[in-house]
């Protein structure tokens, strides 16, 4: 039986659609329990309704403040079953009131080879930081900012006349698979967290 993922997304989702398409090309075997996302206009939502799979709209607007909106989007989460947590492009911090639910359950793609550039514009601080390769990191989520236990890590080189642009469109296409690949490895049961490494299983 297929494990079954919930994704949280902020905006265009194309990460959420590189696992719709790794499923349905039988590449990557889970199920999408449900997509939730803090905006109601973010166009993750449409991919998600084009491929049948339920959403849920939790706007922090809504929420008199931020516990009660990360129970909301817990509430929307377990309700669909999902047994764990995608970021795919979310776009807040979550504090440790949800994390501590999920631990080593959250799983989220960072647009750097972590520990270096967290945060946001990582492809931008590569540029100028003058670095020779960058890439993508999918790891746990701890209670830090993009400090969690590494589960892999793809590599792009980083050309003399890049701009943050065409190193993000390259690092992307890397984030398409290395989102789906650590997808599977989790629900294959073949990762394992001792302090902050992450070992698979081959």
């Amino acid at each position: 039986m297929s494990k079954k993922i919930g994704v949280v997304v902020s905006g265009r989702g194309s990460n959420l659609q590189s696992i719709i398409d790794h499923i349905a090309e039988g590449k990557l075997n889970v199920e999408i329990a449900v997509v939730v996302s803090d905006h109601k206009e973010a166009f993750a939502l449409e991919r998600a309704a084009k491929a049948g799979i339920p959403t849920a709209v939790v706007e922090r607007k809504g929420c008199k403040d931020k516990a009660e909106f990360e129970d909301k989007i817990d509430a929307a989460l377990r309700e669909a079953g999902a047994e764990v947590v995608v970021l795919a492009g979310f776009m807040r911090i979550l504090t440790g009131h949800f994390i501590s639910r999920w631990e080593h359950k959250i799983i989220n793609i960072h647009p750097a080879l972590l520990p270096s550039f967290k945060g946001l514009d990582a492809q931008g601080q590569a540029v100028d930081y003058g670095v020779k390769v960058a890439g993508c990191t999918v790891h746990f989520v701890d209670e830090g900012t993009d400090t969690g236990p590494i589960i892999l890590q793809k590599v792009v080189p980083v050309l003399d006349d890049d701009t943050e642009e065409t190193l993000a469109a390259r690092i992307l296409v890397e984030e398409h698979k290395a989102l789906p690949e650590a997808i599977q490895l989790w629900a294959d049961g073949k990762l394992t967290i001792k302090g902050r490494k992450v070992y698979v299983a081959r």
